[in-house]
C-alpha cells in the first residue's frame, strides 16, 4: 500500500514558486465559494509517520487560505471531561458547519492504531474500531460532509534522516522527543498495524490519500490540488443541487391481521390514587439513593422520552426529577433544529448533550425524530431515514460501551385519551399554551406515526438499550412504571461493574 509513497518523489524549488500562487489563489476562490453556498461541510483528517509534514502541511494550509473559516483541531491525549464521555464525542464536537474547512489533526485514527501497536488491544478489538469508524464516516458522507483523510507517509529510512535532520536544527530541535524516537524504534510493526487500518478503511466514499513526506515541495503541492480538486468538483454538483443518495429496500408491509406493536398494549392499566402515592414514595426514594450512590460516579445515565401528543411525558420527568440532586441532571427538550443544528449532521445536536460521570441527561424527545416526525413529515427523504436505525443503534452502542446507561420509553396512550386530554388542555387557562395546532394536525395522521413507530421499536430495541413501551391512559401508573423500569435497569447496570 506504501510502495509509491517510497520512491522519494521531488518537486524542485522553481516549479514550486511557480505553482504555489495560482494555487493558493485557486484554493482561497473555492474556500469562499464553500462558504457562501454553505452546502457543505469539508473535513480533512491528517495522519500519518512522525516527521511526514503533517504539521507543516496543517500550518501551510492555514496560509493559504484564510484561517478564520477553518477548524483546526490537535488532539492529544483526552482531557478529563473528554475521558468521562464516549470516545467520539471529542471528534464529534469539532466537526465544521456547513460552508467551513474542518482540518483534524490526531483524530478518531490515531488512538486505535497506538494502542494496536503497543498491544494495548487485540487485533479483534481494532477490527471492531475500523468497521465504527466506517459506519461513522459513511454518516458522514451520506448527510452531505466532503471527507478527506491523508496519510503522510516516509520510509524507515526517511524517517530516521528526517527525525536527525529536525534534531540538528536548533530552531526544531523541540519538535523532536523520546516518544517519536520510541516510535521510530516500532516503525516496522507502525507500518504493519498502519497498513491493515487503512486498508480496511478505505472506502469508496472515504478513500485514503498517501503522500510521499519526503519532500516538502511535493506534498504540499500534492495536498493543495488535492483539496482544491476535491472541492471543486463538490461545488459544482452543489450547484446542481446534488445529494448524496443511497436507495434502500422497502420494509415489511403491514401484517396481514392489521394488527401492530401498539394494539397488544392494554392502555388503562389500574392504580388507585392512594396506592399511587405510596408506590412514588418508595420509588423516588429508591431513585434518589442510586443517583447519589458511590457506585454511580462513574456511570452515567440518559433517558429518553418519545410518545404521542399529551401523553404524559413532562409530567412523567417531573417525577423523576423531583428524586434528583439539580445540580446533577439537565432536561434537553427537543424542538425543530436551529440554523446551527441544521449545519451539521443531524446526530450533532445530540453528541454536544451528553453527560459526563455521575450525570443524568434527561431528552424530552430525542435522535429518534429522524425515524417519527420527519419520516412521517417527509423531511428527510427514505434513504435518509432508514440509515438512521443502524446510525442510532451504533450511536446508543458507544454510549453504553462508554459506561453510559441508556432507559427508552415510549408513553402510549388510545386515541380517544388524547382527544379528552387535548380538550382539557385547551378549556383550562393554564394547559391551554399546551396545545398547538400543530397537535391537532398530527392526530389526523395517527396510523402513519403508529407504523413508525412500530418500525422504530423493532429495529431499535437491543440487548444494551430496550425500549420499555408504557401504557399511558392512566397516568399514575405510567410514572410509577418509568421509575420502576429506571430503578432497576440502574440496579442492574450497577451490581455488573
Amino acid at each position: 500500500m506504501f510502495e509509491s509513497a517510497e520512491l522519494g518523489h521531488k518537486t524542485s524549488k522553481a516549479d514550486y514558486d511557480e505553482a504555489e500562487p495560482l494555487l493558493r489563489a485557486q484554493l482561497l476562490d473555492a474556500q469562499f465559494d464553500l462558504l457562501d453556498g454553505k452546502q457543505f461541510a469539508v473535513v480533512v483528517l491528517v495522519n500519518g509517520i512522525d516527521g511526514a509534514g503533517k504539521g507543516e502541511t496543517v500550518n501551510l494550509l492555514n496560509e493559504w487560505m484564510d484561517p478564520r473559516h477553518i477548524e483546526t483541531w490537535a488532539f492529544d491525549a483526552p482531557t478529563t471531561e473528554e475521558a468521562e464521555r464516549p470516545f467520539m464525542w471529542r471528534f464529534w464536537r469539532a466537526l465544521p458547519p456547513r460552508g467551513r474547512i474542518g482540518i483534524l489533526f490526531g483524530n478518531w485514527y490515531t488512538d486505535p492504531i497506538r494502542e494496536r501497536v503497543n498491544k494495548v488491544n487485540k487485533r479483534a478489538e481494532l477490527d471492531q474500531r475500523l468497521d465504527e469508524i466506517n459506519r461513522f464516516e459513511s454518516m458522514l458522507v451520506r448527510e452531505g460532509v466532503l471527507l478527506l483523510k491523508f496519510w503522510f507517509h516516509l520510509s524507515r529510512d526517511g524517517q530516521k534522516k528526517r527525525l536527525k535532520a529536525l534534531e540538528k536544527d536548533p530552531r526544531t530541535r523541540w519538535r523532536v522527543t523520546d516518544q517519536d524516537w520510541h516510535y521510530f524504534d516500532q516503525y516496522d510493526r507502525y507500518r504493519e498495524v498502519a497498513e491493515h487500518v487503512l486498508r480496511r478503511t478505505s472506502s469508496g466514499e472515504a478513500p485514503w490519500i498517501i503522500v510521499d513526506g519526503t519532500d516538502k515541495h511535493f506534498r504540499a503541492l500534492l495536498t493543495g490540488r488535492t483539496l482544491l480538486e476535491a472541492m471543486r468538483k463538490r461545488l459544482d454538483l452543489a450547484g446542481r443541487n446534488w445529494q448524496p443518495r443511497v436507495m434502500a429496500p422497502p420494509l415489511p408491509p403491514q401484517p396481514p391481521d392489521g394488527r401492530n406493536l401498539l394494539d397488544g398494549l392494554a392502555l388503562r392499566q389500574p392504580l388507585e390514587k392512594k396506592d399511587y402515592a405510596e408506590a412514588l414514595e418508595h420509588w423516588q426514594g429508591r431513585l434518589a439513593l442510586l443517583s447519589r450512590s458511590d457506585a454511580f460516579r462513574d456511570r452515567s445515565l440518559v433517558l429518553v422520552f418519545e410518545g404521542a401528543d399529551a401523553a404524559g411525558k413532562g409530567g412523567a420527568i417531573r417525577r423523576v426529577t423531583a428524586a434528583m440532586d439539580a445540580r446533577r441532571y439537565r432536561i434537553i427538550p427537543i424542538a425543530a433544529p436551529t440554523e446551527e443544528e441544521r449545519a451539521q449532521p443531524y446526530l450533532w445536536r445530540f453528541w454536544r448533550h451528553l453527560p459526563r460521570q455521575g450525570r443524568v441527561a434527561i431528552f424530552d424527545r430525542s435522535w429518534y425524530g429522524r425515524v417519527l416526525v420527519e419520516r412521517v413529515e417527509g423531511y428527510c427523504s427514505e434513504a435518509d431515514w432508514m440509515r438512521a436505525y443502524a446510525e442510532i443503534n451504533d450511536f446508543e452502542d458507544q454510549l453504553a460501551a462508554a459506561g453510559t446507561v441508556v432507559v427508552k420509553f415510549w408513553l402510549a396512550i388510545s386515541r380517544d385519551e388524547q382527544l379528552a386530554r387535548f380538550n382539557e388542555r385547551e378549556a383550562q387557562p393554564h394547559k391551554r399554551f399546551k396545545i398547538t395546532a400543530e397537535d391537532w394536525r398530527n392526530r389526523e395522521r395517527w396510523d402513519d406515526y403508529a407504523s413508525a413507530v412500530c418500525d422504530m421499536v423493532d429495529r431499535t430495541s437491543t440487548e444494551t438499550s430496550p425500549w420499555t413501551l408504557v401504557e399511558a391512559d392512566n397516568k399514575y401508573f405510567a410514572r410509577i412504571k418509568v421509575l420502576r423500569t429506571i430503578c432497576e435497569r440502574l440496579e442492574a447496570a450497577l451490581d455488573r461493574r
